[in-house]
């Protein structure tokens, strides 16, 4: 078994695992039919520590952890575990040898309580036969209070915030007295708050004895929280790097294998362009009030804001997703009513979710068919039948010219990685021929290598005079994306930054406004705020 320059070190030329070294995988391989996932892997992961684990979509990542904790078995090489031969056999072995894993995907009962789902299988009993919900709660408690997680035993666990139910899981996985904590995507669903809250616990748990893998594609989180990084590629080991002394472009370049410009600036539109779509004194019952800017031809626009300012409702009130009770939407000029999704396809506009998964693809068809299917109507049917042979050759010509990764058209869209499932979404508004298209968090759940390929692409709409309205909780990207920036907050605009003048101090600032605040704050940084207008 041939080992890389670069692997990590720490075994003895017998082979014995150091005591220096908490968990070690040394030349793993795993194949399925037709692919080789994992080829001579390698990872150290050190008391005490931190590790990063990245690499792109389909680099290996789920199933190296799906080898530790023992829901698949490797087809080669060893795992050593506290210096010894670690061989799981499945989940539950793995966790009572003392790995757990939080799953991207939380597996959790939402009408049991919180005590039930941390001890579900293992709840203590009176007399040896019956439940007790006493004995349940206090041990529950005990552990949640030694966790210093602010949670009630007894709630149930369909109430509790997103941020809340990251926590039951933490509780879980701990409550196996885990030496070994593996994270996949831990903040996914976080906002900067709750991110925090995370990573304070995360330093809370990592000891002398204990250390945690945390898989995350947000690089900004990697600084944050890890202390080495090792990098995959194409299911082999790549480099391990310290994260105090790299940059992430070190990290992103030896993920994709490229050099890749992350600080890369859009230049502002040009004002003479003309504009495509005006929104003036937008409203909704729930939300939005007097909402109001311009998207000009071939712009990127990025809305930006705190979770709950209202930029998603922005989208879905543009789209007629959500009722409007006032305000008026002009399309080239013209006044336009958009009281459905299908209007607003209907004039060009196409709309791509936030939760690609549940409202942009319908993950058991093929790419053929999620490609096509938006215009199923006006292009590939007749007389009631879906003519078959025009579909496939567009769905062919698009998965050419977006790179999307598939065997064929015939791909099932579930069996697709982040990145591609994205461009098959994209691909069907562009068959539709949208002039606008609105992007709710595109690079979500979407790894670094993607990100640019997406980046390129929305880059080459706009060039091409597609008119794009971007949606991000990344700061980092609506500054590299956007021509302009509206900043919204509490359902109100706040403020509209160009490229030039935007940073993340004068956005922040304008997300964090209250409406009712007084704009001279803002006009300490030369900031010019909208005029309230009377639309009586």
């Amino acid at each position: 078994m041939s080992v890389p320059l670069d692997a990590p070190t720490g075994r003895s030329a017998a082979g014995a695992a150091t005591a220096t070294n908490l968990l070690e995988v040394v030349g793993v391989s795993k194949g399925f039919p037709g692919v080789k996932a994992l080829q001579d892997m390698h990872l150290t992961l050190r008391p005490g520590e931190v590790l990063a684990l990245v690499g792109e979509n389909g680099a290996g990542k789920s199933t190296l952890m799906k080898l530790l904790s023992g829901i698949y078995q490797p087809d080669g090489g060893e795992f050593f575990f506290e210096g010894g031969p670690f061989t799981p056999t499945d989940p539950k072995h793995a966790q009572e040898s003392g790995i757990s894993i939080i799953h991207q995907e939380f597996n959790l009962m939402p009408d049991l309580t919180v005590a039930q789902n941390i001890f579900i299988g293992r709840e203590p009993r009176s007399g040896g036969f019956f439940l007790s919900d006493r004995a349940l709660n206090r041990k529950a408690g005990e552990l949640l209070r030694r966790l210093e997680l602010p949670l009630d035993p007894r709630q149930l666990v369909g109430t509790l915030t997103v941020a809340k139910q990251q926590m039951v899981e933490i509780a879980k996985a701990l409550s196996y007295d885990a030496r070994v904590l593996i994270m996949d995507e831990p903040t996914a669903a976080l906002n900067d708050a709750e991110v925090a809250t995370l990573h304070s616990l995360i330093r809370r748990f990592v000891t002398p004895q204990t250390g945690v893998i945390y898989i995350s594609h947000k690089m900004d989180e990697l600084k944050a929280i890890s202390d080495r990084i090792t990098v995959i590629r194409d299911g082999r080991y790549v480099d391990t790097l310290d994260t105090a002394t790299s940059t992430m472009g070190d990290v992103i370049s030896r993920m994709v294998g490229r050099e890749i410009d992350t600080d890369a600036r859009p230049e502002n539109v040009r004002p003479d362009r003309p504009v495509l779509l005006s929104v003036e004194g937008l409203s909704t019952r729930t939300l939005l009030k007097d909402v109001s800017f311009e998207l000009r031809e071939g712009e990127i626009l990025g809305l930006a804001g705190l979770m709950g300012a209202g930029r998603t409702e922005v989208a879905r009130a543009l789209v007629g997703a959500d009722a409007v009770t006032a305000g008026t939407v002009r399309l080239r000029g013209e006044p336009v009513s958009v009281r459905t999704p299908a209007d607003a396809a209907a004039l060009g506009i196409g709309y791509l979710s936030e939760d690609r998964k549940q409202f942009g693809l319908l993950l058991s068809q093929t790419v053929n068919a999620n490609i096509g299917l938006s215009s199923l109507g006006d292009r590939f049917s007749s007389a009631g039948f879906v003519k078959d042979r025009p579909m496939r050759a567009a769905s062919r010509e698009y998965v050419e010219s977006l790179r999307i990764r598939t065997p064929s058209i015939n791909q099932t869209a579930k069996n697709l990685s982040g990145g591609n499932q994205q461009k098959v979404v994209i691909s069907k508004w562009l068959l539709k021929d949208c002039d606008i298209l609105i992007f709710d968090e595109p690079t979500r759940g979407i790894d670094v290598g993607a990100k640019e390929e997406i980046y390129r692409l929305l880059n080459r709409l706009a060039e091409e005079g597609k008119s794009i309205i971007m949606i991000s909780s990344e700061l980092p990207e609506v500054l590299r994306m956007s021509h302009r920036i509206v900043v919204m907050s509490e359902g109100r605009v706040t403020g509209e930054l160009s490229a030039a003048e935007a940073d993340q101090e004068s956005v922040m600032h304008l997300a964090t406004l209250r409406p009712d605040e007084n704009p001279e704050d803002a006009a300490e940084l030369g900031i010019q705020l909208p005029v309230e207008k009377d639309h009586a």
